[in-house]
């Protein structure tokens, strides 16, 4: 019975011995190598959740292919709505287009008629530009997109004190400038 106990008791030392072995190793990779271990670990992650959701769609992608490949009348009802959509969005685009060019021709309008009032005054002797601001106006009592509306400076508050002279010397704050001595310098 002695050699039974002999290696049970000789069982449990060789198998602390392999764990402070393994303990060893282990410790010591793990503090010479640790940080790169663990960003790897992160960025296989990372890789793997971009890889993932690639896939992911690549697969749905193959399936909607089929899909659409098996039913036909699928692929025509899109290829219709595609039509329709890009001829409603062609006629709001021409009507856009129609909108501005009368406003063009309503302001080459415009122009012209001014200048016949501009010339009939001169020709009447008449100061032009009086006449000619006098109608417009008349026309439109509302705000004009023509004329701009100056804005009074008495709103904005003045940046500095009205006394405040650059040129003068005063009131600068901690900062003023003197010119240097006249004359030769005393270094030796």
């Amino acid at each position: 019975m002695e050699p039974d106990e002999e290696r049970l008791s000789a069982r449990p030392a060789v198998e602390a011995e392999g764990l402070r072995f393994l303990h060893v190793t282990v410790g010591s990779l793990l503090a010479a190598y640790g940080w790169y271990l663990v960003f790897s670990c992160i960025l296989l992650y990372v890789l793997f959740q971009k890889l993932s959701s690639r896939l992911r769609a690549l697969r749905q992608r193959r399936l909607d292919r089929a899909a659409a490949a098996v039913e036909p009348d699928v692929v025509v009802k899109r290829q219709e709505a595609l039509a329709a959509a890009r001829l409603k969005m062609q006629e709001e685009l021409n009507a856009q287009v129609e909108k501005h060019k009368e406003k063009l021709r309503q302001l080459e309008e415009e122009k012209r008629r001014r200048k016949i009032e501009m010339w009939d005054s001169m020709q009447e002797g008449k100061s032009y530009k009086r006449n000619a601001r006098g109608p417009q106006e008349e026309d439109s009592p509302g705000p004009s997109t023509s004329s701009v509306i100056p804005k009074r400076k008495s709103d904005r508050k003045p940046l500095r004190g009205g006394g405040y002279n650059p040129l003068s010397g005063e009131g600068g704050g901690a900062c003023s400038w003197r010119p240097g001595r006249r004359g030769p310098s005393s270094g030796g």
